[in-house]
């Protein structure tokens, strides 16, 4: 890779977590030790309440769900550990392997605790109750309430151990295959050689020329790779197949949505409510080809600004953005984001071999949520940074709640990190004058928006079409892989874009059809209800701030629905959709103002 130059550095490249309250290095003594202490604690475990789950008391069962609680926390912890130094260089075969021993030792944790699942699913449902409805397990009744909704699902413990052993060397083994092979490949563009992410950048440049080439040269790179990672597809395509068939699954899906603790109906109405709105996009991109004065919109043309030029945004600008606009909002919040920054909690260097995309990863509630993002200054990746710090705040608010309860199902994992990046978008747009500059902002977040509701649900579509047809018909073929790609996508664009014959390939870099098979459509439910909730932000500001804090201190201690509700929306009403998607259409309709009036002042 060529060194950049000090015009086009944003000060993100020395920007480096310090994971030392995990762990000191690779190397560090106590990491041994745990691992070695993580199996005596889970044989400890199993010797001295194997076999008593059926009639065990509730304060007994108290005891045993803290002991449970430490084993996760401490697995957790060296889990996490190997998992993040590991994505910031996937190409250094000593981190790879030391995520590797992380799960075989997860692995093995697994099936010698996997006994305390299985005994609490043949628990007697009046017995059940009991348990759940007592005063000693109020702490943990959440979590026992949605464990037991895999009774139908779990399998013998003898099953469950082979199921845990061969996941090391079957779905991770190809996950981490996939993360390597992308993070290791190499793009090629005007002469240098660049990472995927570098690459991905260059789409939202406002040089159309440079667009083209940036398209064309993830296109060549994919198609290198493109027999490996169909390959890579059809398998965990039918290893998850194999896995639902074993486990009593009806559908592809129907897994995904019980942890997200959801049902069908909802998901349905979801997605039926966006595909019905299509035609919204398809309006949106026929204004901006105008605003870009283009002919015909291709699809290395979706996200480019329309302003001509587009000035880096440099590190420290970012971070005195998203905390100002946090702080303004509740300062608790702003306090709790500047922490990553004060202590080091955030990766946002680009570099070789470093994963793309971003996360905010939880690690333990022992310690605190780790950042990770490729920071390359553009408008784009400051919504980026408020849109993990925001999946930060929420983990580090909940960690309260404890090992088995500070998640949230996917669904509503989205509202913080959407909510903040709703709160730096309105704080940016407040302090624009200028129409042009305004519209060009605007136009930005209704790229984003349709990026997170529209292309999301079209993933979820393809996503749908390629694990039926490997079901029915058998294995893939790159081709066919492309063309349920292609059709996904035209059904989302319309004649407002023409999908080049490259672009049919762009399914294959992906990771979230691999990593998390149908968690593309939490994306779509994540923003419709932060659309929600930002509109009754506006309209009732008294109190609504206190009351979003505590919805994120609850982490997953109660029924998504229930947590919502506080903040006076019902998830479950199928209409609810058509809000969220109404105020996208305002937003469509303010730019669409906005461009006339621009065109008019300048026709004077």
């Amino acid at each position: 890779m060529t060194e950049k130059s000090s015009a086009e550095k944003t000060g993100a490249e020395k920007i480096r977590w310090d994971l030392s309250d995990l762990y000191q290095s690779p190397n560090d003594p106590a990491l041994k030790k745990d691992r070695e202490e993580l199996k005596k604690m889970a044989d400890q475990f199993a010797k001295k309440y194997r076999g008593r789950i059926a009639s065990i008391t509730p304060s007994e069962f108290a005891e045993a769900l803290e002991e449970y609680e430490s084993l996760i926390s401490l697995s957790g912890k060296v889990g996490s550990y190997a998992q993040l130094i590991w994505s910031t260089n996937t190409e250094d075969p000593a981190l790879g392997k030391l995520l590797q021993q992380a799960r075989e030792l997860g692995s093995e944790l697994s099936q010698k605790l996997v006994f305390f699942d299985v005994e609490w699913m043949k628990v007697d449902e009046d017995q059940a109750q009991r348990l759940i409805g007592s005063e000693e397990l109020s702490r943990w009744k959440h979590y026992l309430e949605i464990s037991r909704r895999y009774r139908d699902h779990t399998l013998s413990e003898e099953a469950e151990q082979v199921m845990s052993a061969k996941s090391v060397t079957g779905r991770s083994a190809w996950n981490r295959f996939f993360d390597e092979t992308l993070g290791a490949a190499r793009f090629e563009l005007d002469g240098e050689q660049m990472t995927e992410q570098e690459v991905l950048s260059k789409l939202h440049n406002p040089d159309r020329e440079l667009r083209k080439r940036a398209h064309h040269s993830l296109t060549t790179t994919f198609r290198d790779h493109s027999r490996t990672l169909t390959y890579i597809f059809n398998t965990l395509l039918a290893d998850k197949h194999t896995s639902d068939k074993l486990r009593n699954y009806e559908s592809w899906i129907a897994s995904r949505n019980l942890s997200n603790q959801t049902d069908d109906e909802t998901v349905n109405a979801l997605v039926e409510a966006v595909t019905g709105h299509y035609g919204l996009v398809q309006r949106y991109y026929k204004l901006k080809r105008k605003l870009l004065g283009v002919d015909e919109l291709f699809d290395y043309d979706r996200y480019a600004p329309i302003a001509k030029t587009t000035k880096k945004v440099e590190w420290s600008e970012a971070k005195e953005m998203v905390l100002e606009a946090y702080g303004d909002f509740y300062p608790q919040m702003g306090e709790i984001a500047a922490e990553f920054f004060d202590k080091n909690w955030i990766d946002a260097a680009i570099s070789p071999g470093k994963r793309g995309g971003a996360y905010s990863a939880s690690t333990v509630t022992t310690v605190h949520p780790y950042v990770f993002m490729n920071y390359d200054g553009q408008l784009r990746d400051v919504q980026t940074l408020a849109h993990e710090l925001g999946h930060g705040v929420h983990q580090y608010l909940s960690r309260k709640q404890g090992e088995l309860q500070s998640s949230t199902p996917l669904t509503t994992a989205e509202t913080a990190s959407v909510f903040g990046e709703m709160l730096v978008f309105s704080r940016l747009k407040e302090q624009i004058t200028d129409p042009k500059e305004k519209l060009a902002l605007l136009i930005s977040k209704i790229d984003d928006t349709i990026a997170t509701v529209f292309r999301q649900i079209s993933m979820n579509r393809f996503e749908d079409r390629i694990h039926t047809a490997r079901r029915e018909g058998g294995e893939l073929t790159t081709e066919e892989f492309s063309k349920h790609w292609e059709e996904t996508q035209k059904a989302l664009y319309g004649d407002s874009i023409t999908i080049t014959d490259e672009y049919r390939l762009w399914w294959c870099y992906i990771p979230h059809f691999l990593h998390t098979p149908g968690y593309v459509y939490a994306y779509a439910f994540g923003e419709l209800l932060v659309l929600a909730l930002y509109d009754a932000y506006k309209s009732e500001k008294d109190g609504f701030a206190e009351r979003y804090m505590k919805l994120l201190e609850a982490g997953g201690s109660d029924w998504p629905h229930n947590l919502v509700a506080g903040m006076g929306i019902d998830i479950r009403d199928p209409k609810f959709w058509e809000r969220g998607l109404s105020i996208f259409e305002e937003m469509v309709t303010e730019a669409e103002k906005l461009a006339d009036t621009i065109e008019k002042e300048g026709g004077k």
